[in-house]
């Protein structure tokens, strides 16, 4: 069964960083590309980045104008998302997916997600 946990979400100031993790299991994370969407309050999923199996190759949404960085560590079964600089907008529950890098397109999440606020 495939388990996808996100943590690391917290309040944060504006300017502030948070560091989100995703520990996977029920399936070969090493085989499989992922990426991070987000849902904030009374709105719809939006996609923010996804990387390869491998970690080799990313992509993320031009919005975030280099903010974020995805990253994995598959020893550990883990994905990653670095979040500087954040802004009120980024308040959010955010997800890790399985994600088809070439093809662009993400499985709906399973997991519960992380609650990130950014606040003053």
């Amino acid at each position: 069964q495939v388990q996808l946990v996100e943590s690391g979400g917290d309040l944060v100031q504006p300017g502030g960083s948070l560091r989100l993790s995703c520990a996977a299991s029920g399936f070969t994370f090493g085989d499989q590309d992922m990426s991070w969407v987000r849902q904030a309050p009374g709105k719809g999923l939006v996609w923010l980045a996804g990387i390869t199996s491998t970690g080799k190759s990313t992509r993320y949404s031009d919005f975030l104008r280099g903010r974020f960085t995805i990253s994995r560590d598959n020893a550990k079964n883990t994905l990653y998302l670095q979040m500087n600089n954040l802004k009120p907008e980024d308040t959010g529950v955010y997800y890790c997916t399985k994600y088809r890098y070439y093809t662009g397109s993400a499985d709906a999440p399973v997991g519960q997600g992380t609650q990130v606020t950014v606040s003053s």
